[in-house]
C-alpha cells in the first residue's frame, strides 16, 4: 500500500527523517518503508538541482550509513531513487554523520550533497535520514518542502549497477590524525598520542573506527576499549552519551583498564562525552566547560552557546575562570549552532555551539556538530597536558561539583497543548514575581528562576517540550535538601492547572 501525503509529513522530525523501519515492537508499525526513502531520495536529489542550478544528471550524492539492521535496506531504495533522478550516486557504506558533510568538501569526493541513514540513539527498529550540502545540514524548512515533493512522487525502480564504492570513513580518519599530529606536535610526530591510554565505547555503533584509523597508527593504547564492532541490535547498551548504562559502562571500562581518559560515542558519532582517569564523568554540563577550557585561549572572551538546561555552575565557570561569555539559547542542536552562526555574522566571536547532550560544533570546523573531531580536541589537550605533567582534568578544576540535579517531565492533557502551556508559563512567571523571585534575563526558553538565600540555592526552568505535549522542569540544587524545597516551590507556583499532570512532583 502506497505511503500517503500525510504519512510522509509525519517522517518529519525537526531537520530530519525519522521513522519506524522494522518490525519487532508492538504497536510500532514500519512508518519509514523503502518505498518512503525511494521517494524522498528523488525529492533530495530535485531539491538539489534546484538549489545548485544543476541537472540532475551532474549531481553526485553520497549515501552512509549507521549499523542499524535496517540500513542495507534502505540503502538500496535511497540508491535507487537517485539513480531514477539520474544523479551520480555514491555509496559510503558504514560512515558516521559528520563523515557524510565531509564528503561535500573532500576533494576526492567532491560530492554536491548527501544522505546519512541514522536515527541517531533511537532503538533498534527505527530508523532516519540526515541531509547535507555546501551550506551543511538542511534545515527544518528543507525537511518539509523535501516530504511536500516526495508525496507528489512514485518509488522508481533504477539499476544499482556502477554505483561507486567510496571508503569514506578512511579519507575522515586520516584528516582526524592529522589534526592531532599538528594539533600535539611531538618529537615523534607521527605519533603523538604514544604513552595515552584511551578507553573507547561505541556502543556497536559507527564509532569504532575511531580505535582502529586513528587511535592505533597515532600511538594510543587501547586496550581497555568495548562494543567496537558494528552491531544495529546494540546488544550491550544504548549508543547514547546521556544513557546512564551507558555511561557507567565507559566508566568501568576507563577504571578497570586504568586509562587516561575515556570516550564515548553516539551511534552515528555526532556526538560523545568523555571520563577521566578518576571514573569522572565529563558530560552535560562538564563537556561544556571542557570543550571551553580548550578553546579559551584561542579565542579569548569568545561567547559560548547552549542549550536551555545548562546550570548557574557552568556560567560561573564560563565567565569568571575562562573569561567568556554564556549565551543560553532554545534547544536542539541546530537551534544552538544556528545561533552561534548568528553571532559570528553580527561580529560577535562564538567559537562554540553545544548542547549538554553532547552536541557540539566548533567554528574552526565549519560548525558540524561532530563527535569525533570533539575527541579530537580533547586528546590533543590530553597530549599537551601530560607533556606538561599534568592530567587534562586540571583544565575543568574549577567547575563546582553538581550536588543535585533532576527532571520532570508533565504531561498535557486536551487539545490545544501549545497554547495552554503558554498560558501556564506566563503565570508560572506572573507568581515567581509575586513572591519575589530572581526571574532570569533573556530567557529564549521557558522561565528560569534563580535561587540564592540562605533557605534555597539553585535554580528551575520550567519550558515546553518541542514537539510533545509536555512541559519539563529541571531544577539543580546546591546543597542537600535544596532540590526538595525547589520543587516544593514549583508545585507552589504551578498550583490550580487541572490539564497538567503534576504528579511527577510527588
Amino acid at each position: 500500500m502506497s505511503i500517503t501525503r500525510q504519512e510522509m509529513r509525519r517522517l518529519q522530525n525537526g531537520s530530519d527523517v525519522r521513522g519506524v523501519a522494522v518490525e519487532g515492537i508492538e504497536g510500532q508499525p514500519v512508518t519509514l518503508t523503502g518505498e518512503a526513502a525511494n521517494r524522498i531520495a528523488q525529492a533530495f536529489a530535485r531539491w538539489l538541482s534546484a538549489k545548485t542550478r544543476k541537472p540532475a544528471e551532474d549531481l553526485r550524492i553520497s549515501v552512509g550509513h549507521d549499523s542499524r539492521i535496517s540500513a542495507p535496506a534502505l540503502k538500496a531504495e535511497v540508491l535507487g531513487g537517485l539513480r531514477a533522478q539520474k544523479a551520480a550516486a555514491l555509496d559510503c557504506g558504514l560512515a558516521s554523520t559528520p563523515s557524510m558533510f565531509m564528503s561535500v568538501l573532500f576533494p576526492e569526493t567532491a560530492c554536491d550533497g548527501a544522505i546519512m541513514i541514522t536515527a541517531s540513539h533511537l532503538p533498534f527498529n527505527r530508523n532516519g535520514l540526515k541531509f547535507f550540502d555546501a551550506d551543511g545540514g538542511l534545515e527544518h524548512a528543507d525537511i518539509t518542502a523535501l516530504l511536500e515533493d516526495a508525496g507528489g512522487l512514485d518509488a522508481a525502480e533504477a539499476s544499482l549497477e556502477g554505483i561507486e564504492p567510496v571508503d569514506l570513513l578512511s579519507l575522515y580518519a586520516a584528516s582526524l590524525r592529522k589534526k592531532i599530529c599538528d594539533g600535539v606536535k611531538a618529537e615523534d610526530y607521527a605519533h603523538p598520542l604514544a604513552g595515552l591510554k584511551i578507553a573507547v565505547d561505541a556502543g556497536n555503533g559507527a564509532g569504532g573506527f575511531f580505535v582502529e584509523q586513528v587511535l592505533k597508527p597515532l600511538g594510543a593504547d587501547t586496550s581497555g576499549s568495548r562494543y567496537l564492532d558494528p552491531d544495529g541490535t546494540f546488544p550491550n547498551h544504548i549508543p547514547n552519551p546521556e544513557d546512564k548504562q551507558a555511561m557507567e559502562a565507559v566508566r568501568q571500562a576507563t577504571l578497570e583498564s586504568h586509562a587516561d581518559l575515556g570516550i564515548i560515542f553516539d551511534t552515528d558519532v555526532d556526538r560523545m562525552s568523555a571520563v577521566l582517569h578518576d571514573g569522572s564523568e565529563v558530560n552535560r554540563d562538564a563537556i561544556i566547560a571542557m570543550m571551553a577550557a580548550i578553546l579559551a585561549d584561542e579565542y579569548p572572551g569568545g561567547t559560548v552557546v547552549t542549550d536551555s538546561v545548562t546550570s548557574d555552575r557552568l556560567t560561573r565557570f564560563l565567565e569568571e575562570d575562562l573569561g567568556m561569555k554564556h549565551h543560553r539559547f532554545k534547544r536542539g542542536y541546530k537551534n544552538v549552532i544556528n545561533e552561534s552562526r548568528r553571532l559570528n555574522a553580527e561580529g560577535i566571536l562564538s567559537p562554540l555551539a553545544i548542547e549538554t547532550s553532547g552536541h557540539g560544533a566548533l567554528s574552526e570546523n565549519y560548525f558540524l556538530d561532530d563527535g569525533a573531531y570533539l575527541a579530537v580536541k580533547l586528546l590533543i589537550a590530553a597530549a599537551n597536558a601530560r607533556r606538561q605533567g599534568k592530567q587534562v582534568d586540571s583544565l575543568i578544576a574549577g567547575l563546582p561539583p553538581l550536588f543535585e540535579a533532576r527532571e520532570y517531565r508533565m504531561k498535557i492533557a486536551g487539545e490545544g497543548f501549545q497554547r495552554y502551556g503558554q498560558e501556564v508559563l506566563e503565570a508560572f512567571e506572573a507568581r515567581a514575581q509575586e513572591r519575589g523571585f530572581q526571574i532570569a534575563p533573556n530567557s529564549y526558553e521557558g522561565v528560569r528562576l534563580s535561587f540564592d538565600s540562605e533557605a534555597v540555592q539553585g535554580w528551575m526552568l520550567l519550558r515546553m517540550s518541542l514537539h510533545d505535549p509536555l512541559m519539563p522542569l529541571n531544577l539543580e540544587g546546591r546543597r542537600e535538601g535544596d532540590c526538595a524545597r525547589l520543587t516544593g516551590i514549583a508545585k507552589e507556583l504551578l498550583a490550580g492547572f487541572d490539564r497538567l499532570d503534576l504528579s511527577p512532583l510527588g
